[in-house]
C-alpha cells in the first residue's frame, strides 16, 4: 500500500472546498510508446477481435477474450508504464490468438491443466470480461471426486498493475503461499479499490466462475491477503465471514478514520461521512469474527500493524482475543518463520472446515446489505446506520434463544444436514425474553422462521414482502446501485435549465471516466428513448438530466419522494431553486421496485480518493441536493446544500435525513 501522496491540505474536510494542489491519480501517465508499435497492436488487436466474433456462445470464450480486453484497455487508455509491458501486450496477443485457435478446434486445454492459469469471466455489472489467476495444484485431475479447498488471494497496491501487468504476473508468479492441494484464486479485483463496490463484487463473480469450472468444497474457502490485499480481506472477512472457513489478512488497513490520519488531525467529516464508515469499516463488525476464525498478520516494524491493532481493541472490547503472528525485525514484508506459522494455523482451520451449524451464533451489522451470519440472517432494522445486534443460541434440540437490538425483522436459517434440532419436536423460539413456538426441523435436519417486530412484541411471520421497505440489496446508499447490474440513461431531450444540464452532462461523463479508470469497465449507456422493458427488468437505472430533458425520468417523477419543476426542487421541507441546483437520488424504481433507480449520480468516491485505498469508500448517503454555484472538485459533485438518508420506509425523514 503506497502512503498518500498529499495532494490537498487537510482542510478540504469542509465539503465543497476545492483541493489546493494538482490530483494525484491513477493509473499513472504511461511511457510513450512507439508509432511502429502502436500501428502493430492495433492491428493485432483487431485481427484477434474478428477471430474470437464467430466463436460467440462458445464454453471458455472468455479465457480468450481476457487477454484482448487487456491489450485494448492498455492501448486505448495509454497504459504502459515501462517498455516492457510493450513486449508482455504482444505475448498476450499471441497467447489469445493460440486459445482462439483451440477453441475453433472445440478445445481447451487450458481449462483441465494445473500450474498457473488465468482465466475470466463476464461480469454481471456492466457486461465487462473480468480477470483472475488461479494455481492449480498437479494433484489436480478433473476425473477426481475430490473436493478442493480454495485460497483466495487479494493482492497488494500497485498503481501499474493494468490488465496487462496482472496477467503476465499471474503466468509467472505462483505466490507466497501455495498450500499442497489447494486451488489458489489470485483475484484482479477490478485493479487497485481493495475490493470495494466492484472490486467486491469481482471476490464474488471469480469465486463463482472457479465453483462452475472446479469440484470446490463450500466449507473450505479461505480469504488471504497483503498490504491493500491485507485491507481486502478484512473488509471480506468482517462483511461476509458467513461463506468462509478462515481469514488471514496480512498488514493493511481495517478501516478509515485512524488508519489515514483524520482522527490524530481532528479532521471533522460531515455527519453524513461518519454514518458511511459504518459502511466498509471492518472494526464496526469486529464481533462477527467470533463465528469466523482469522489469523492476522504484520511485522514488528511494520506501520500496518495499525490494522490488527484497532481490530484487536474492538475485538477485546468484544470479549474475544485476536489471533496475531508477528514477524520479528521486519516492516512491510512476511518472515519465513511467520510463512510457516501461518500455514500452519490455516492449513488446521482448512482441515477443520467452516461451521455451518455452530450452537452460538453473534452478529452485528449496520445495514442489511450485510445481513447474515450462518444461519441467522437480518430482514429489517429500526434505523440504518445505527448498530444491530443478535446473539442466538441453540439450548436444545428443541429450544432456540436470542436476544436482539436494533432489529424488527429476523429469520433463523438452517439448511439440511444441520443437526441441532430434532425433527420431531416443535421448537420453541425465545426473543427477548418472549417465547414463540413454531414447527420443528424437517427430517433433513433444515428448519426456518420469520420473525418480525409489531407494536414492540415479536410475532411469528415474515410481513409483507411487497411494501416498500429497505431490505437486503434493496437499502442504499447511491453506491450500492453499482454492485449490480447498472446502466446509464442519457438524456435526448432539452435541460429544464442550462447549468444543471450542462452539469449533469459533465457529470455522466465523469462518471464513465472513473468507472473506466478504476473498476475497469466500460459503463454500459443507452438513449432514454431506447429503454427496454427488459432493461428496466433487469438493471438498475442511471437517470441523468431532469424531467424534461430524461423520458424514463419523466415517467417516474411523480412517484419519487421529491418535486421538480423548472422552477424549484423540493425534498421534504426543503426547498431550492432548480436553475442553481440538481438533486443525486438512490430509491426503488417505480417501474420496478426490485431494482434501484439513481438520479445524477455514478460512485461517490472521487479523485481525492485515488492515492489512499483506505479513502475508497462511499461519501453520500440515499440522497442530495447539489449547489452548482460551486463547481465539482475532487472530492464532490459541487456544493452539497444538502444531504440525508430515507428512512426505512424510503421515507423523508426530519433533520435532513438523519
Amino acid at each position: 500500500m503506497k502512503s498518500l501522496v498529499l495532494l490537498f491540505t487537510l482542510a478540504i474536510a469542509a465539503f465543497g472546498q476545492a483541493p489546493r494542489r494538482d490530483p494525484y491519480l491513477i493509473p499513472p501517465p504511461g511511457v510513450v510508446v512507439a508509432e511502429a508499435d502502436q500501428r502493430q497492436l492495433k492491428a493485432g488487436l483487431e485481427r484477434l477481435a474478428k477471430r474470437l466474433l464467430p466463436l460467440a456462445g462458445r464454453p471458455h470464450l472468455e479465457d480468450a477474450q481476457i487477454f484482448h480486453k487487456a491489450v485494448r484497455y492498455a492501448v486505448e487508455g495509454g497504459e504502459f508504464f515501462a517498455a516492457d509491458d510493450v513486449f508482455k501486450a504482444k505475448e498476450l496477443l499471441r497467447l489469445g490468438n493460440e486459445r482462439a485457435a483451440e477453441l475453433e478446434r472445440g478445445s481447451a486445454a487450458w481449462a483441465t491443466a494445473t500450474g498457473l492459469q488465468v482465466r475470466g469471466y463476464v461480469s454481471k455489472l456492466d457486461g465487462s470480461v473480468q480477470p483472475y489467476g488461479l494455481v492449480v495444484p498437479p494433484t489436480y485431475g478433473p476425473e477426481k471426486p475430490h473436493k478442493w479447498r480454495v485460497d483466495a488471494w487479494f493482492h497488494g497496491r500497485s498503481e501499474t498493475l493494468s490488465e496487462v501487468n496482472f496477467l503476465w504476473d499471474r503466468m509467472h508468479n505462483a505466490g507466497q503461499f501455495t498450500p499442497t492441494d489447494t486451488i489458489v484464486l489470485h483475484l484482479y479485483g477490478r485493479y487497485c479499490n481493495a475490493s470495494t463496490f466492484a472490486g467486491e463484487v469481482d471476490f464474488f463473480e471469480a469465486l463463482a466462475d472457479v465453483k462452475k469450472h472446479f469440484n470446490v468444497d463450500d466449507n473450505r474457502i479461505l480469504v488471504r491477503g497483503f498490504s491493500m490485499g491485507g485491507a481486502s480481506a478484512w473488509h471480506i472477512g468482517a462483511h461476509y465471514g458467513t461463506d468462509f472457513a478462515a481469514v488471514a489478512p496480512g498488514a493493511g488497513f481495517s478501516e478509515t478514520k485512524d488508519f489515514f490520519g483524520y482522527t490524530r488531525r481532528n479532521v471533522k467529516l460531515t455527519w453524513f461521512e461518519e454514518k458511511l464508515l459504518h459502511l466498509t469499516n471492518a472494526t464496526d463488525y469486529a464481533v462477527n469474527f467470533f463465528n469466523v476464525p482469522v489469523v492476522a498478520y504484520n511485522g514488528d516494524k511494520d506501520g500496518q500493524k495499525q490494522a490488527a491493532d484497532i481490530m484487536a481493541t474492538n475485538m477485546e472490547a468484544e470479549g474475544m482475543t485476536l489471533s496475531r503472528i508477528i514477524g520479528k525485525d521486519i516492516g512491510h514484508a512476511y518472515t519465513p518463520e511467520s510463512i510457516v506459522q501461518i500455514n500452519e494455523k490455516m492449513d488446521a482451520l482448512a482441515q477443520r472446515g467452516r461451521q455451518l451449524f455452530p450452537r452460538e451464533v453473534r452478529f452485528t451489522t449496520w445495514t442489511l446489505k450485510f445481513n447474515r451470519m450462518r444461519w441467522v440472517v437480518v430482514d429489517g432494522l429500526e434505523k440504518h446506520w445505527d448498530r444491530a445486534r443478535v446473539t442466538a443460541v441453540v439450548e436444545s434440540d428443541k429450544a432456540v434463544k436470542a436476544s436482539t437490538a436494533g432489529v424488527t425483522a429476523l429469520s433463523f436459517d438452517m439448511g439440511a444436514g444441520s443437526p441441532l434440532l430434532n425433527p420431531a419436536n416443535r421448537v420453541t423460539v425465545t426473543l427477548d425474553g418472549q417465547a414463540l413456538t413454531v414447527p420443528g426441523a424437517q427430517s433433513d435436519g433444515s428448519w426456518m422462521a420469520h420473525f418480525t417486530k409489531s407494536n414492540g412484541k415479536w410475532v411469528i411471520g415474515s410481513g409483507d414482502p411487497a411494501s416498500l421497505s429497505k431490505r437486503h440489496d434493496l437499502q442504499g446508499p447511491l453506491d450500492d446501485a453499482f454492485m449490480d447490474a447498472f446502466l446509464n440513461v442519457r438524456p435526448t431531450g432539452t435541460p429544464m435549465n442550462e447549468m444543471a444540464g450542462k452539469w449533469a452532462a459533465s457529470e455522466m461523463d465523469h462518471a464513465a471516466k472513473l468507472w473506466r479508470t478504476q473498476m475497469r469497465g466500460d459503463a454500459p449507456a443507452k438513449d432514454d428513448t431506447a429503454i427496454t422493458d427488459a432493461d428496466i427488468a433487469n438493471s438498475n437505472l442511471v437517470l441523468w438530466g431532469d424531467p424534461q430533458s430524461n423520458k424514463v425520468l419523466a415517467r417516474i417523477v411523480a412517484k419519487l419522494p421529491l418535486q421538480w419543476t423548472s422552477d424549484s426542487i423540493t425534498l421534504g421541507t426543503r426547498k431550492f431553486p432548480s436553475a442553481t441546483h440538481a438533486p443525486i437520488m438512490i430509491y426503488p424504481n417505480p417501474l420496478n421496485p426490485k431494482k434501484y433507480v439513481v438520479i445524477n449520480s455514478g460512485i461517490t468516491f472521487r479523485e481525492y480518493a485515488e492515492p489512499n485505498n483506505s479513502l475508497q469508500i462511499a461519501y453520500l448517503p440515499d440522497y442530495a441536493v447539489v449547489d452548482l454555484t460551486t463547481p465539482p472538485d475532487l472530492r464532490w459533485p459541487g456544493k452539497i446544500a444538502v444531504a440525508g438518508f430515507f428512512g426505512e420506509k424510503w421515507e423523508v425523514l426530519a433533520g435532513d435525513g438523519q
